[in-house]
């Protein structure tokens, strides 16, 4: 089934595709989905905090090292199609432009499914905004009036939310289990790469665990050991309920 698929993943910042859907990706990646990654901005400004300790450090050598476990991290993950649109953070704005762009990007790639942050992180506005942007820009795909010359418009396709970091606080409802347990090494390997924010590595760690064991008893799969959990935007259209 994965084979056929065409996956589209935006990132707020550089690592959290990682820590929010790393083990989804490389499932995908494995059983030969094409996944595309967009990191929209690496987080100097936001998510970098323990390489601003180092002496004399400047915004050009973090955005350099940060760039760099993106995209070592990515490939731990199988990833090859990987583009940084640089964009500075806290706050992330978008413009007119960006939005063409990620319109066109949703064109060409045609994804199945597009998984991105979802609508509220009460304590990173930046993926509220990233929610809005994909979200907006998802729909304004399927319009043949909004042209983007040589290509089609698109139909609707799935949009899942990434499970925020703080879930209770947020509102959060998953909407649909990942069974990750065979990528879950690829997932912790891909954590690692990320030295300015070590202290999230067994907070995922943890959370993979505990969305397995809802996994297991939701479904009854008693192999399924780690998981992660995704949002629906749009609910699922099916021949029946099973």
């Amino acid at each position: 089934m994965m084979q056929d698929e065409r996956l589209l993943v935006v990132s707020a910042h550089a690592a959290d595709f990682v820590w929010r859907a790393g083990g989804t990706i490389a499932k995908y990646v494995k059983n030969g989905a094409q996944v595309h990654l967009v990191v929209l901005s690496v987080g100097v400004r936001g998510e970098s905090n323990d390489l601003w300790k180092a002496p004399d450090q400047t915004a050009e050598r973090v955005k350099e090292i940060r760039t760099a476990e993106s995209r070592k991290a990515a490939g731990i993950l199988g990833v090859k199609n990987i583009e940084f649109w640089d964009m500075e953070d806290y706050p992330l704005r978008f413009s007119e432009k960006q939005e063409e762009d990620m319109v066109r990007r949703i064109r060409e790639i045609r994804p199945t499914a597009i998984i991105t942050h979802d609508r509220r992180d009460v304590l990173n506005p930046d993926h509220n905004a990233v929610h809005e942007f994909v979200f907006r820009c998802s729909v304004e795909s399927n319009s043949v009036g909004v042209i983007t010359p040589g290509l089609k418009a698109t139909s609707q396709m799935q949009l899942y939310g990434f499970e925020p970091h703080q879930t209770e606080l947020s509102g959060y409802v998953p909407g649909i289990f990942v069974d990750i347990t065979e990528s879950y090494p690829q997932k912790v390997e891909a954590m690692e790469c990320f030295k300015a924010q070590g202290h999230l590595i067994e907070y995922y760690k943890q959370r993979a665990f505990m969305r397995g064991n809802h996994a297991r008893r939701l479904s009854g799969r008693k192999d399924c050991q780690y998981a992660e959990s995704f949002a629906r935007v749009f609910p699922q259209v099916a021949s029946g309920l099973a």
